[in-house]
């Protein structure tokens, strides 16, 4: 073999392994462009149950989770599998039901949190073949059906198991380690559904806590088997191909990735619950309807539970929904299918927006008083506005500024959500709302006046934050000159690979070796105030995001009167205390700051357990989780100060230690770094899109976590 062949075959391998190890970009639009699917919590014992035990409705938690929020025995619970007999399931019709529903996919809980698997196994008879008088595979009849009817298959699969004896026991978080023979085990199932049941579009993981690597060696297990199939990122530790917001939670900002949203027809439970108060159809079939148009119009997925019956059949109210939804869908899919989100900066009380490359699609779920719908900064001749489906045509006006749509009498958004076309043929632009204009001689840039794309990071689903991904600005010069770019950074920021673009030209930086700003804040002439803490809180799901108004030491922190602030006596500058704190608790440390007139910026060195977040005056500064599990974090924090007294919040979180190690430095090096660029024109009134974000990060939801990075144009 000559050299070259064995360089070539070396290269073609090392290529091989990259290509499988994350899904190509088709199956990510194919994915992104389904907008709507069906998830279905049918497990077999708790849908038999259907929330209750002993006669009792179990109100208490999830009814999915019945054994659990019951206290079932596992081995009475168990033998509960010989009940399970669902005559009236129907992979078919609940295909077909998808279909008629406008749904595009399927996602099937394979396995629940209980263990009882809905397919055949070899790793163990607690499964619908082998412990039930049902004896057929829901898994593969279902993978049949949806392969028969063109629809797309994908499965939920719980990482923790109550069944299994070498996993963690049940707790009430279910955030539970994963230990090394439950990783195996859990392994072995994965593969077995990857390769016994065809093409398999998405792999939906829920819950558990794993180390990185158990998360990385999921991760790489899926694309190996089926590279196109789509990876949850409730797999942990930042894994995953797409972001899963929390239940029932529809965002409001702009997410860099690709997301879904997972809703459940009542938040109370996603099994079967018999007793479940269904309320006014009409009322539940505005919510869901406006629900999933929320979701499309940000650019997400929107995936719609069911829960069928321990006799298989769908519940009538369930299934009257999804057909008035389905109804609707047919006659607005063009709206719907294959758009992109939302192009508009700013969110509109009449309704919400999805687009094309020469259309736009409005919505109406709120008829302005006026009937005028307004769309600001819309660059484009309009060709043509219509009520989708109909020849109604609508009058409009464009301007330099804004293009008004006038509403027809008696169009009525409370009866019939309808949609509005607006044809647009040779394309069109949306002006930025937020436009940063130059002072005489320079710009500044920042996280604060940034336009931020989200995404959601997290050890675990109870450790899960809003992570920033991206940062872009929309920037004009009032004078056409050449203008300095440079990056102002600290220790904090320091090593960070990150890609600059201005004006879509882009440059990946590094920021280390850079020159130091000739700055020498006098902080001894700051006057730090006395730390005031309170807690430990129970943060409940989600505790590590947080918000901060002006605190008044005076009175109880939040709800919470049996929890005043107290002065953390005896503490001196840097000393670390170690906080005591169970699973998912919280404290809050506080410290006011006196600046005077001639100390305007300081950086301090805050020191953390398993998350942080920091307020200055009500303002986050740093929100940032502890992924590599460290025995404790360091961050240091630039703050901007305002003559006189301000506000410092730190929130400090706790995941699984016995603890929270905290301490506060004001005495470290007050370094800024400088990195030089190459100069800039910039035209007079021209606006100019500049962005930044990490280069090429261990995971697409990584935050960027640059709290102290500021971008200067200077005027040369």
């Amino acid at each position: 073999m000559t050299r070259y062949k064995f360089i070539l075959i070396v290269f073609l391998l090392a290529a091989k392994q990259v290509l499988m190890a994350q899904p190509v970009a088709t199956s990510v639009k194919q994915w992104q462009d389904q907008k709507f699917s069906m998830f279905i919590h049918f497990g077999g014992i708790y849908s038999v149950l259907g929330g209750v035990w002993d006669g009792k409705p179990i109100s208490r938690g999830l009814s999915e989770q019945i054994q659990a929020h019951a206290g079932i025995y596992s081995d009475t619970y168990a033998n509960l599998a010989k009940n399970f007999n669902p005559v009236h399931w129907n992979a078919d019709s609940i295909a077909l039901l998808a279909k008629a529903a406008g749904m595009r996919s399927i996602v099937l809980t394979s396995k629940h949190h209980d263990g009882f698997c809905m397919f055949k196994t070899a790793t163990t008879d607690f499964n619908v073949v082998d412990a039930t008088p049902f004896k057929r595979d829901v898994v593969k009849e279902l993978s049949e059906a949806c392969k028969r009817q063109g629809l797309r298959f994908g499965l939920y699969f719980s990482l923790i198991d109550w069944h299994y004896p070498q996993a963690s026991p049940i707790s009430s978080h279910n955030s539970d380690y994963i230990t090394p023979e439950h990783h195996e085990y859990n392994k072995k199932q994965v593969t077995e559904l990857l390769t016994n049941y065809g093409s398999i579009s998405e792999l939906w993981f829920d819950m558990g806590s794993q180390s990185r690597e158990q998360s990385q060696e999921l991760y790489a297990l899926v694309h190996r088997l089926q590279p196109d199939c789509m990876v949850s990122s409730r797999l942990g530790n930042d894994q995953g191909d797409f972001a899963v917001m929390g239940d029932n939670q529809y965002p409001d900002y702009a997410i860099g990735t690709p997301w879904q949203s997972p809703a459940s027809f009542f938040d109370e439970t996603w099994g079967y619950r018999s007793w479940q108060v269904r309320g006014s159809e009409d009322e539940k079939y505005k919510e869901k309807l406006e629900s999933l148009i929320r979701v499309i119009s940000r650019g997400g997925n929107y995936l719609l539970n069911i829960g069928p019956k321990g006799d298989g059949s769908v519940v009538g109210f369930e299934k009257d929904i999804l057909l008035r939804i389905g109804t609707w869908l047919h006659k607005n899919a063009d709206a719907v299918y294959g758009t992109a989100a939302d192009p508009f900066f700013t969110a509109f009380k009449w309704g919400n927006v999805t687009s094309r490359s020469n259309k736009l699609y409005l919505f109406i779920t709120n008829v302005p008083a006026d009937a005028l719908i307004t769309l600001p900064g819309l660059e484009g001749k309009i060709n043509n506005v219509a009520v989708l489906g109909q020849q109604q045509q609508l009058a409009f006006k464009q301007t330099a500024d804004t293009t008004k749509i006038t509403l027809p009498p008696g169009f009525d958004a409370a009866r019939e959500i309808k949609v509005i076309a607006v044809d647009i043929a040779e394309g069109y632009k949306v002006r930025p709302v937020h436009i940063i204009s130059s002072s005489y001689d320079h710009i500044k840039l920042d996280e604060h006046n940034a336009y931020n794309y989200y995404s959601s990071s997290g050890v675990d689903y109870n450790s899960n934050y809003q992570s920033t991904v991206k940062q872009a600005w929309t920037i004009r010069a009032k004078h056409k000159d050449k203008y300095l770019p440079t990056i102002q950074y600290t220790d904090e920021e320091r090593g960070s690979m990150v890609d600059f673009s201005v004006d879509g030209v882009t440059t990946t930086l590094k920021l280390d070796s850079d020159r130091l700003m000739k700055y020498k804040p006098d902080t001894a002439k700051i006057k730090w105030g006395q730390l005031y803490i309170t807690g430990p809180y129970d943060t409940g799901l989600g505790g590590l995001n947080g918000s901060a108004n002006k605190i008044d030491i005076t009175k109880p922190f939040g709800k919470d009167a049996g929890k005043p602030w107290q002065v953390l006596n005896n503490y001196k500058n840097g000393q670390q205390v170690n906080l005591p704190a169970g699973m998912d608790n919280a404290y809050y440390i506080l410290q006011n700051i006196n600046a005077g007139t001639d100390v305007i910026y300081a950086q301090v060195k805050i020191t953390s357990g398993d998350g942080i977040v920091v307020f200055l005056n009500g303002e986050q500064l740093l929100i940032n989780n502890n992924p590599d599990k460290a025995a404790s974090v360091s961050n240091v924090i630039g703050l901007d100060l305002m003559p006189g007294n301000n506000q410092l919040l730190i929130k400090v979180f706790n995941n699984f230690k016995k603890a929270i190690p905290f301490a506060i430095t004001h005495s470290i090096p007050q370094h800024i770094y400088i990195k030089d660029l190459a100069p800039v024109v910039l035209d007079i009134n021209k606006l100019y899109p500049v962005s930044l974000k990490l280069h090429n990060p261990a995971s697409p939801h990584q935050t960027m976590k640059l709290p102290n990075l500021n971008i200067w144009f200077a005027k040369k």
